[in-house]
């Protein structure tokens, strides 16, 4: 065999190859493919991730919000998802009358406390947070009040729409002082008693620039990071303290426009050294959008200083 038709063979190999690798790429975002989901909430426990979402089910010509339930996904490797049966419906709070909006699950004392956005009834009408236990993170979970934490005639003073108290995150402190954070147009918080069910205090604002919606609280080393939706569209951008309760350094962008999406909504989580930006956009297709998102994740990096590199949205998703 002569030299130009084995250089010829190696060349053609190589192309099969590259072609075969460029062919085979798995794009493992949106995570979700068979349903629409949308503000994700990650909690970490016992080497497994959640991921507590609500389920858009509008129909295509339908341009606003259906969400009738939460679902519930779990992952041991952030690549392959498990779905479980559904956890929650805004019809398990007797007080709500609809709508599955963003929420948040976290643990404490060995229960996992699910707080979630939901539209109160006409007796107190207006969006209004409540809150739901369970002994397991996927459920079943049931209302642990009774009625909601937080209601619309509670904040009205700092505004008079009535969907500002909206999209709660929860941390508890190193010293075991657990935060509720919430808000549209308006950042609040407030001190929660260790039952986890009742607030602990006044309601005091955050002063952001430019905060829509979507409070995300974490921590990494010795700061506190408070991330939120950005303007509208919305973008996540974020605030750094040395403190739960501030006061907060405003830090820029952290991610863009999510695609065809108005809306973008983020968790961040440390998971087995690793840190992941979780988030949704309108990115199933056909028919994806601002009103039928879907959950993806990406990698997040940090700086020397603390400060959060600028997410990059990708289609592969996490590879490895």
């Amino acid at each position: 065999m002569n030299r130009l038709i084995k250089v010829n063979i190696i060349f053609n190999l190589f192309c099969c190859v590259v072609l075969n690798a460029q062919v085979n790429t798995v794009e493992n975002n949106p995570i979700i493919k068979d349903k629409f989901t949308a503000d994700p909430a990650a909690l970490v426990h016992d080497n497994t991730v959640y991921i507590y979402a609500g389920h858009d089910e509008a129909p295509n010509d339908f341009h606003f919000y259906k969400m009738n339930e939460w679902l519930v996904y779990s992952s041991k490797d952030m690549k392959t998802w498990q779905e479980h049966p559904v956890p929650l419906k805004p019809t398990d709070f007797k007080w709500s009358k609809g709508e599955a909006w963003a929420s948040q699950v976290v643990e404490r004392y060995g229960k996992f406390y699910w707080y979630v956005t939901v539209e109160h009834n006409d007796s107190n009408p207006g969006k209004a947070i409540g809150v739901a236990v369970a002994d397991t993170p996927i459920g079943p979970f049931k209302d642990a009040l009774g009625k909601a934490i937080v209601t619309n005639d509670m904040t009205t003073k700092y505004t008079d729409i009535r969907w500002d108290d909206i999209d709660p995150t929860v941390y508890v402190d190193d010293n075991g002082q657990a935060y509720l954070y919430w808000g549209n147009t308006v950042c609040y918080y407030a001190k929660l008693k260790e039952n986890m069910i009742e607030l602990d205090g006044p309601i005091v604002t955050v002063d952001l620039p430019n905060f829509t919606e979507a409070p995300w609280i974490h921590k990494k080393g010795d700061w506190y990071y408070l991330s939120y939706a950005y303007q509208f569209p919305e973008k996540i951008a974020y605030a750094m303290s040395k403190s739960i309760t501030g006061p907060w350094e405003f830090k820029g962008i952290l991610n863009e426009l999510a695609g065809n999406s108005n809306t973008n909504h983020q968790s961040i989580i440390e998971f087995k050294g690793q840190d992941y930006f979780i988030y949704h956009t309108g990115g199933i297709q056909p028919n994806g959008g601002s009103f039928r998102r879907s959950v993806c994740i990406d990698r997040l990096y940090y700086n020397e200083d603390g400060t959060m590199k600028r997410v990059i949205m990708t289609s592969e998703g996490i590879q490895n």
